[in-house]
């Protein structure tokens, strides 16, 4: 039996009575915001501390407080050997090839973040979802606080750093397929797009977030900037486990929306109809008001066979190539390149780069809001990652300009990167992880999800890691790579895209409506194809 998280308890004794559905809801995606947050604030410390582990031998770090000091600053090159004395990096990334040991290091994270995926989508939909995410964040915050003591210990050994990043790599495993098997819990398809557009913000927020605190407490020793994201992240951790709903049906609402959304429901408004106690004719998959719903979780082949997720898979792993380069890499990127004729600190390159992320808020609002009024979402993630090809040229061929020119460019890139990514992993996952051909007999949120994101964590590991080479042969090899994986990625989905167009070519009257999700019209020319 799972028991009520000890806040809600807290809240309902004080109130004197429950709260509305729709109130439990908003609730969850605050909660599920904040987490996921955390998840990501806890990842950025090694972007930002990158050029103070292997540092430009000849030129001097910014002196000027923050944020009371300027928030970009400016950095001039010196040549002298006082200069290089005063700023020596840390040993073993300090060294010839530093930058390819933090390309190992990024990939040994991303490598077990993304093995680690499969099996806490497995977990995630047979155990505790709110236990099981509390212990992964305050897992994943002991270990990122474990990395930055290496500062504190004066710890100088290789396989240190790679086994905490490990460490942390499969604890952070444990988010995303649980937070996506929450809100696909608590919601139907209805709109799904643009509500989970505007709450996968959480990505960019906490990398905002992750970047500013790691930045804040740079002056005090590279450590501290490890230390306080991971305070952060536990926090996180202990507010999930005191207040998180993770399930519809243990607070009396009986219809599953995700599961509801595949059954014959009103065409207007799919999830007026659940109360407490109403329950849909013909649902199977419910309980009463203290019952427990009795979920069969699939197996990975069976998620695997559910039309439409090995594309979204593959396309992810390209996806996420490009949009965790710019992740791991942007602010070493910004540091190290001329701006306007000069440099910005690193601190000053962690805080320039948050702008990143600013569009990435805009491009996954507008993917979700795009995808439900057109009801195409491969369609409309194809579209975005053609599109971030030529910004990405832009970004590399003009973005020296100005700053000013920089921070527009780094935007509009941010928007059509980040765009899809957060289509595919939220919107995308959940349609298929609540898909017609599970007939409502099983629940595939999590395992659907993990298989997505799992896919798409090998691609991100694997960006990083060729990054950490590449740079050292010069920036324009970069981007030619990040371009070659946005190209690849939209013909992944040309399959769906050209089913997506077909159908709406054949059934204008009911695409025009725009309520129709993935799972019902791009994947039905698929069934139909097998019969």
């Amino acid at each position: 039996m799972r028991g009520t998280p000890p806040g809600i308890l807290l809240i309902r004794s004080i109130r004197g009575r429950d709260w509305s559905f729709a109130t439990y809801r908003y609730f969850v995606l605050f909660i599920t915001f904040i987490a996921y947050a955390c998840y990501h604030a806890s990842r950025k410390p090694t972007s930002i501390v990158k050029s103070v582990l292997y540092p430009d031998p000849k030129r001097i770090p910014g002196q000027y407080p923050w944020p009371i000091g300027k928030f970009f600053i400016k950095e001039n090159f010196v040549d002298n050997d006082i200069s290089t004395l005063r700023y020596k990096g840390w040993a073993p990334f300090n060294e010839p090839d530093g930058p390819s040991k933090l390309g190992e290091i990024d990939v040994a994270f991303l490598a077990c973040y993304s093995l680690g995926m499969f099996v806490a989508g497995h977990l995630g939909d047979r155990l505790d979802l709110r236990l099981f995410l509390a212990n992964g964040m305050i897992g994943s915050g002991i270990f990122v606080g474990l990395f930055g003591m290496g500062y504190f210990w004066n710890v100088h050994a290789f396989w240190y750093f790679l086994v905490m990043q490990m460490a942390a790599g499969l604890f952070q495993a444990t988010g995303w397929p649980s937070v996506v098997a929450v809100i696909g819990s608590w919601f139907g398809k209805r709109k799904r797009g643009l509500i989970m557009g505007i709450w996968n913000a959480h990505t960019s927020v906490g990398n905002i977030t992750g970047s500013l605190l790691a930045a804040s407490v740079l002056d005090y020793g590279w450590g501290w900037s490890f230390i306080v994201p991971g305070a952060f992240i536990i926090m996180g951790g202990i507010m999930v486990y005191l207040f998180l709903p993770a399930y519809p049906e243990d607070f009396g609402f009986t219809c599953l929306p995700g599961v509801a959304s595949n059954l014959q429901e009103t065409p207007n408004d799919e999830e007026a109809q659940i109360t407490k106690g109403n329950v849909p004719q013909g649902e199977t998959n419910v309980v009463s008001q203290h019952g427990m719903v009795r979920r069969r979780g699939v197996g990975l082949l069976e998620a695997c066979l559910i039309p439409g997720v090995i594309p979204f898979a593959l396309c992810l792993f390209f996806a996420k190539l490009v949009a965790y380069t710019f992740l791991y890499w942007l602010p070493f990127y910004l540091s190290q390149t001329e701006i306007g004729g000069e440099y910005v600190s690193v601190k000053s390159a962690g805080n320039l780069s948050t702008l990143f992320d600013v569009g990435g808020i805009v491009g996954g609002i507008l993917a979700g809001y795009i995808s439900d009024k057109l009801g195409a979402r491969a369609t409309t993630a194809a579209s975005f990652v053609y599109a971030a090809i030529p910004s990405m040229l832009l970004y590399r061929r003009f973005g020296n300009v100005s700053v000013n020119v920089n921070i527009v460019l780094m935007m509009i890139t941010g928007l059509f990167i980040n765009g899809p990514y957060a289509l595919i992993t939220t919107a995308v996952s959940a349609d298929l992880g609540t898909h017609s051909s599970l007939r409502g007999d099983s629940r595939a949120l999590a395992t659907v999800t993990a298989i997505i994101d799992g896919t798409g964590s090998v691609g991100a590991a694997l960006g990083p890691f060729l990054t950490g080479f590449l740079s050292t042969k010069g920036w324009d090899a970069v981007f030619v790579m990040l371009m070659i994986g946005a190209l690849i990625a939209g013909l992944l989905l040309s399959g769906l895209v050209i089913a997506e167009l077909s159908e709406r070519t054949c059934n204008p009257m009911s695409q025009s409506s725009g309520q129709q999700s993935l799972g019902d019209h791009v994947t039905q020319p698929l069934l139909r194809d097998r019969r």
